[in-house]
């Protein structure tokens, strides 16, 4: 028996969460007997275009997803529901969202991939709002309210047609993850590659594709050999880039980042862009990453929103932290100086090996700072020093608790972590001065 069936026939009475994706052109009514325990409900990937009015009679939902399916407009019906903190209607063709659609509750609000032109001043009603995602759409400016949601971590405003990034937006003190590529101000890709070094180029059939070894929003990456110019085989990895907008923007934005960022011992190396590909897949040659490292945490959940989750088992040393940080603290100036913000620095973009070595990979969110205003981008980059800040958060938490050695260590990241998470975004130090400080002897 199907989902469907079993609500029907009342076996899942007492769930709490519910997810359904089986062709549904309408709402099961009979969802609502689940009212006094649902929290979570998924109808991503039907074809539904409409929620009931009485959508609020679900008085215990937390979570809404509604992506893939055919929504027009944002249901004034969501704005109703009292626990309501995150919804989610990616890939929908929601042009419209009226303000009375918006939960006073809300923290994390994901219209993704849609042909939304306008957003309401109501938004800066959500003071709670922490995480909004609203790439691939037709944004040509953003509601002046939003600086009131003071509490907004997370932006993603890439691919879409704005002319400029509001000024206010470079001020507000808990921001700290921001992705704006492939905006008509955005320096494209294009525009990039004039002024930067082009790659080396891999002909596709020097390649041969081995086992998967991970997928994201913007492309499968495979462990691959790759046969040299003597007939030797060097062992690599090939990501062939999707197509479709994702979360963070489009695929050719990253791969032109990833060209970018150049060669630094905490960054993954790119070898080449690959040519010729029989379907004209675009595609990079990466370095192979060697099998002891791992993702330093997972992605963020349902609860915890903008904080990545980490293992039961992530300890290490002070020494370690500090190894960690100054790594990912010095590939970042890199990055900036080569014009580049990496938009999602976390724990989870990060692999390491566990003795202090690490890399910072996943350019996604990546965007190209202003070539021609150095205030603007200095603001930016201390943006992106707030995200360091919530990492260096972290990697304290998961210190020893007690040591021998590592008190001065210990009290230089808490001191840069209050500095970076000054809510005066200029305050905050650069990554060539967190990078310096945190490789000097003293640190220690």
């Amino acid at each position: 028996m199907n989902m469907v069936g079993q609500l029907r026939a009342g076996r899942l009475a007492g769930s709490q969460r519910l997810d359904l994706s089986c062709g549904l052109t309408e709402f099961p009514r009979e969802i609502f007997d689940l009212a006094d325990t649902l929290e979570v409900l998924n109808l991503s990937g039907n074809a539904l275009s409409t929620l009931p009015d009485d959508l609020h009679r679900l008085h215990r939902l937390r979570v809404l997803f509604c992506s893939d399916n055919q929504f027009s407009r944002l249901p004034e019906s969501i704005g109703r529901c009292p626990q309501l903190d995150m919804v989610g209607f990616k890939a929908n063709r929601v042009r419209e969202v009226p303000a009375a659609s918006l939960p006073p509750s809300l923290r994390w609000l994901i219209l993704t991939d849609n042909l939304i032109d306008e957003l309401p001043s109501a938004l800066g009603q959500c003071t709670r709002l922490q995480k909004l995602m609203l790439a691939g759409n037709r944004l040509r400016a953003l509601p002046e309210t939003l600086a009131h949601c003071c509490s907004l971590e997370l932006l993603r405003i890439s691919a879409n047609e704005l002319d400029a990034l509001p000024s206010w937006l470079l001020s507000m003190p808990r921001l700290a993850w921001l992705a704006f590529s492939g905006n008509p101000f955005d320096e494209t890709p294009e525009q990039a590659a004039l002024a930067r070094p082009a790659a080396a180029t891999v002909d596709w059939q020097r390649l041969t594709l081995k086992q998967k070894l991970g997928e994201g929003a913007s492309g499968v990456i495979h462990e691959a050999d790759w046969r040299l110019d003597d007939g030797s085989l060097r062992q690599v990895a090939v990501k062939l880039f999707k197509g479709a907008v994702t979360s963070d923007g489009w695929p050719h934005s990253e791969m032109a980042a990833c060209i970018a960022a150049g060669v630094h011992p905490s960054l993954i190396g790119v070898l080449g862009r690959v040519e010729n590909h029989p379907e004209g897949t675009p595609a990079l040659v990466l370095e192979r990453v060697n099998a002891r490292f791992r993702n330093l945490a997972g992605a963020p959940s349902l609860q915890s929103c903008t904080r990545d989750v980490y293992g039961a088992d992530a300890r290490w040393s002070v020494d370690v932290a500090l190894s960690m940080a100054g790594g990912i603290a010095s590939a970042t100036a890199q990055l900036h100086a080569r014009g580049i913000l990496h938009g999602d620095l976390y724990a989870h973009n990060i692999l390491s090996d566990g003795r202090g070595d690490c890399l910072l990979g996943d350019f996604g969110a990546a965007s190209f700072l202003p070539v021609d205003d150095d205030e603007r981008s200095r603001a930016l980059q201390r943006i992106e020093a707030r995200a360091f800040g919530c990492l260096l958060e972290e990697l304290l938490a998961h210190c020893d608790p007690v040591e021998a050695s590592g008190g001065a260590g210990r009290k230089l990241l808490a001191r840069l972590q209050e500095r970076c998470i000054d809510p005066d975004v200029s305050a905050r130090p650069s990554f060539d001065e967190l990078a310096s400080l945190l490789s000097a002897p003293s640190a220690r």
